[in-house]
Parts: C-alpha cells; sequence; structure tokens
C-alpha cells in the first residue's frame, strides 16, 4: 500500500481527499493547522497532526516525509485575501516559499508524486494575454508557485498541478465559502451580475482528479479541471432560489458601466493601504467573459468522473443560507 501526506488535510478539499485516497486503499497521513473543524473529522486510521508545517525545521519535515510515495499540497491563501500592500509581496510568501521548500524536502525525503492544488487564474492568464493578469499579483505567483515546484522536481519527483475553478460542496464544522455569495444578494432589489461564466466542480471531482493526477499526470502537467460550465445570471439565480428572494432581479450589467466603480474601488483598496490578489477593475474584466473549461481536456487524463454538480450547488447553497 502507497503512502501519501496530505497537507491540509482538515480543510475543505483536503478533507475530501482524504476520503478518496482511504476509498482507494491508500495509507494517510496529514497535518493541518489547529483548531479541528469537527470531532471525529478523519478516520482514526488517519495519522493526523496539528501545527504549522512553516514553522517546523527542515529535519522536522524530512521526518514526517520519511517513506511518504505521494505529497498532496491542499495549503494556501487565495484570492479572497486582500492583504496589505503589496499584494505580490504577501501571496508570494504565503504560496511560492513554502511550495518551493516542501517540494525540495519532499524530494529529498523520496517522494515521487507532488500534486500541487493551484486556481484557473494561472491558465487564464496564460490563455488571455490581452488582459493584465499576468501582472496581477494571485495570477503571477501561482503561475511562479507552479514553476518552483516543478524545477524543484526535476528529474526525481513528478509535480503536476490542478488549476481548479468554482468548487461545490459540505464539509462538518465549516461553513462554505459562498456565503458571502449570499450575504451579498439577501434582502436586496437587484443582484447585479456581469455578462460572463465559470467552469465549476464538486469538491469529489477534485479530490479525484487529485487522486488521478498522483497515479496518471504527468510531470509539470498542469490540469484546468471542470465539471460543469455556467454563466454567473445562472448561478446567482440559483442563490435567490434559496433564498426564496422571488421578487429579486439578477440584472447583467454592461462591463462600461461597471469598470470605473471598479476602479474607483481599487484606489480607495489603495489608500487604505492594502491590494487585491487580482484588480477589481481587472477581475470585473474577467467576469464578463466565459471562463470555461472542457472536462473532455482533463478527464481522459485524470479519470475523475462526472458528478451531479447542480445538485451540490444546491447543497452547499442550503448550507449558507441556513447558516
Amino acid at each position: 500500500m502507497a503512502n501519501v501526506f496530505v497537507l491540509g488535510g482538515t480543510g475543505f478539499l483536503g478533507y475530501y481527499t482524504i476520503k478518496e485516497l482511504l476509498t482507494r486503499g491508500y495509507k494517510v497521513s496529514t497535518l493541518s493547522l489547529p483548531p479541528m473543524p469537527a470531532e471525529e473529522l478523519l478516520p482514526g486510521e488517519v495519522d493526523c497532526k496539528l501545527g504549522d508545517i512553516n514553522e517546523m525545521s527542515d529535519e522536522e519535515v524530512l521526518e514526517l516525509l520519511a517513506g511518504k510515495d505521494g505529497f498532496i499540497y491542499a495549503a494556501g491563501a487565495d484570492e479572497r485575501i486582500v492583504p496589505e500592500a503589496p499584494a505580490m509581496k504577501f501571496f508570494y510568501e504565503a504560496n511560492v516559499r513554502p511550495t518551493q521548500r516542501l517540494a525540495r524536502l519532499a524530494r529529498q525525503a523520496g517522494v515521487k508524486k507532488f500534486v500541487l492544488f493551484g486556481s484557473y487564474f494561472a491558465h487564464f492568464a496564460e490563455v488571455w494575454t490581452d488582459l493584465p493578469l499576468m501582472n496581477n499579483p494571485y495570477p503571477r505567483t501561482r503561475l511562479l508557485q507552479e514553476e518552483v515546484a516543478c524545477m524543484e522536481g526535476e528529474g526525481a519527483m513528478d509535480v503536476t498541478t490542478l488549476r481548479l475553478p468554482y468548487i461545490f460542496g459540505t464539509m462538518p464544522g465549516r461553513m462554505p465559502l459562498w456565503t458571502m455569495f449570499v450575504d451579498q444578494v439577501k434582502g436586496k432589489e437587484i443582484a447585479p451580475v456581469l455578462g460572463g461564466g465559470t467552469a465549476m466542480v464538486t469538491a469529489q471531482q477534485v479530490a479525484e482528479a487529485a487522486v488521478g493526477a498522483m497515479e496518471h499526470g504527468e510531470h509539470r502537467g498542469k490540469y484546468a479541471i471542470s465539471g460543469i460550465n455556467m454563466k454567473h445570471s445562472e448561478f446567482h439565480q440559483m442563490i435567490l432560489d434559496e433564498l426564496g428572494q422571488t421578487e429579486t432581479k439578477v440584472v447583467v450589467m454592461p462591463l462600461e458601466q461597471m469598470k470605473p466603480a471598479m476602479e474607483q474601488h481599487d484606489a480607495a483598496t489603495a489608500a487604505a493601504g492594502r491590494e487585491h490578489g487580482i484588480h477589481m477593475g481587472v477581475a470585473v474584466q474577467v467576469q464578463d467573459r466565459d471562463a470555461y473549461l472542457d472536462p473532455a481536456d482533463t478527464m481522459p487524463i485524470l479519470k475523475y468522473r462526472e458528478d451531479d454538480v447542480i445538485a451540490s450547488i444546491v447543497e452547499t447553497l442550503r448550507k449558507c443560507v441556513k447558516g
């Protein structure tokens, strides 16, 4: 039986990934930041430790990884965080530096497969070259995170990345991040959105893709996974349906009307000494496009299955509404 270490196993994606690994017969260990979100969250056969791996010495990390065949990196900071400026420095220190160190130590410990949970913003930064995503802190550092991990693995450890879109599902002890979307439209007369859309997956699909990347992925493989694609207007209508706000209207706003307001928001954020990982003036341009992905590009490679994404969205939003 192969041994797999999951960093962040009590987090949303780590939790699902551990369950999938156990289903496939892997021996699993994990380290996560305290506290545990729920008692008896993970089965007893999981070697679960709490702590901050960034505060451990190299020797302690090497001991933690001894005998491990795979490493799944389900940790890090995402674009919802608005740190003190410069955001580039924050996301570099939060995502790039720890990944490079841990990939180096994983290779040193004899790990053969390293799977990194990344963002589909890295994919669209490469595809939509007419937008300045490459110059925005979050996509740029996500790309650098992928590259340093691959460099550390060269010749000894296969490194693959899952570029993740909108993800849905629930778990014990944690509220879904989509609560913030529910709160934005709760009690409002209109729900303004832009005209684009996004790829979506379930947490179960992410878990299956992660194990698939470890089993079937190629070194330097960067897999932008998807289950379905959906317009932002459709998603917001689903939110309103769960809230029971039959009178609230979803209104698709023109980019020309939204962009100046978001650029003013960026200026106000900068004046407060903070910076978004993706500037709001750029984010609205992204939201005005269809950030769609074809599941057929990655499903045959990673062998993750189709899932009922719509049912998962409903389940997730229902938990957000109930609180």
